[in-house]
């Protein structure tokens, strides 16, 4: 195999979400192996076998893992409880490919709290959600309407729907997000901010089951409601900082959203 031809595989499989190596010592997937021996399970005379539904087989431990996540979740009285609980929860497996679990930055009593997608590539190397060219686009926007990360009056609060990266960037499947979904509701339940503000529309599809895309539901107020935990807070929906680079022509529509996150937060501090 020439230079450019190993590049270009190389290319290749990390477009296709290879992009991490999971072992020390490269493996020949290729050199034949004797085929491990199966259990044949043992049944008695005159028992009749047990049927199993191939679906139910496949269901039942994604249940058990949803239930798992929703026990932990509620379990949780503090952030730090609800993040030692994530990171112990094994039931999502994009927790084995990923390098780190994501969990927050910022302040959580800033009364402004920001939830985007999922880490990327950045965020998984650094452990902290919007890193790299997202994270300093999202800190420039934010500094344009006055605010930052960590600063009592003016901090910002940031998070993801999903805590570990998907291989490749992929969307999230729909196992994934109901897996990750109880702990994040519980993390906003925890912080209880005054207002939530969504990057992306998976984050509106997964908290508000909203049905349209992020292009028709951006600058439109609507409400995050948590019965449980007593909680109804305003939220409004724009674009992703990453969508965002990739789409400059959308800035002007971004700005004129944080305008409206800006005063409308205003009205809320006036008003208390």
């Amino acid at each position: 195999m020439t230079d450019e031809a190993a590049v270009a595989l190389l290319a290749w499989y990390v477009a296709s979400g290879a992009d991490l190596a999971m072992g020390d010592l490269p493996v020949d997937r290729l050199i034949e192996r004797p085929a491990s021996p199966v259990a044949v399970p043992k049944i008695e005379a005159g028992q009749p076998a047990q049927q199993s539904s191939p679906a139910a087989v496949q269901l039942r431990p994604a249940a058990e893992s949803t239930e798992t996540a929703i026990a932990l979740a509620r379990s949780a009285r503090s952030l730090d409880e609800l993040e030692l609980a994530l990171r112990g929860f094994e039931g999502c497996a994009l927790k084995k490919t990923a390098m780190t679990t994501v969990f927050a930055d910022g302040n959580p009593a800033s009364g402004l709290m920001i939830v985007g997608e999922a880490p990327g590539g950045d965020e998984d190397r650094q452990g902290k959600p919007f890193a790299g060219a997202s994270g300093q686009l999202l800190d420039r926007m934010l500094k344009a309407i006055g605010r930052d990360r960590m600063s009592a009056e003016h901090g910002t609060y940031l998070t993801n729907v999903l805590p570990w990266r998907p291989p490749g960037n992929r969307k999230p499947t729909a196992q994934e997000l109901a897996l990750c979904v109880p702990f994040l509701r519980r993390h906003i339940a925890l912080v209880r901010p005054r207002m939530l503000v969504f990057l992306g529309g998976t984050a509106a599809a997964a908290l508000l089951e909203a049905k349209t895309g992020i292009n028709r539901l951006r600058g439109n107020w609507l409400e995050y409601q948590d019965s449980e935990a007593g909680l109804t807070i305003p939220v409004v929906s724009t674009y992703h900082p990453h969508y965002i680079l990739s789409q400059p022509a959308l800035k002007a529509d971004a700005w004129r959203d944080l305008l409206e996150i800006r005063a409308r937060f205003a009205r809320m501090g006036e008003s208390r």
